[in-house]
């Protein structure tokens, strides 16, 4: 039986990045914010959903208008709730499915929002990437041209990253001074020998 992976940690932490390593082992990710971009195009319930919530200028052409959709939430954490209740729990179902059907000794589940979106329990293990946060608000500032009010306001709607990170059952630190690579090897073999003996019981 396969073990499912949940990999998180805060905006800038550098989980994507660490997936990407996993991938490179031959480790399948599933991606939850691009599959939730993915969702909110195809899955017409969804959709629907939306569109009764935030009215019909969050789709034009029948694609989602992200900037206007954007806009209305980010400034409203009421909205951004709501948002969020609509779109994660077809997320997370997607997910199970995409999990089930793969066939590695485990699969990888990267999202920012497992704890805050209730989806933790679903997992065998979590993996929190680490980093202190001066360095992820210079991380977010140089990739996506924010100022450091914008990068406070994005991780004020996280949880806090000392909880999230004691929340996990194990972390990678991704601080530019510890090597990343050997952390991910050691975990790499550290689930495979867990398959191993889930197979053998």
């Amino acid at each position: 039986m396969s073990l499912h992976i949940g990999l998180t940690g805060g905006i800038g932490s550098g989980k994507t990045t660490v997936a990407k390593i996993f991938e490179v082992l031959g480790i399948p990710i599933y991606y939850a914010d691009e599959a939730a971009r993915k969702l909110m195009n195809a899955d017409e319930t969804l959709k629907t959903s939306i569109k009764k919530h935030f009215g019909e200028e969050s789709y034009i052409n029948d694609e989602l208008n992200r900037s206007w959709l954007a806009s209305q939430v980010f400034s409203d954490s009421y909205k951004l709730d709501l948002l969020n209740s609509l779109v994660h729990p077809v997320t997370i179902r997607d997910a199970e499915n995409w999990m089930h059907k793969q066939t590695t000794a485990y699969t990888i589940k990267e999202a920012a929002l497992f704890f805050e979106a209730g989806s933790a329990e679903n997992l065998d293990y979590i993996v929190g990437v680490y980093a202190p946060q001066t360095l992820r608000i210079k991380r977010v500032m140089d990739r996506d041209g924010n100022t450091r009010e914008d990068v406070l306001k994005r991780m004020n709607r996280q949880i806090n990253e000392e909880i999230k990170m004691k929340l996990c059952d194990f972390i990678i630190t991704n601080d530019e001074q510890t090597l990343v690579i050997p952390q991910v090897m050691e975990l790499h073999e550290k689930f495979l020998s867990l398959t191993e003996k889930t197979f053998e019981l």
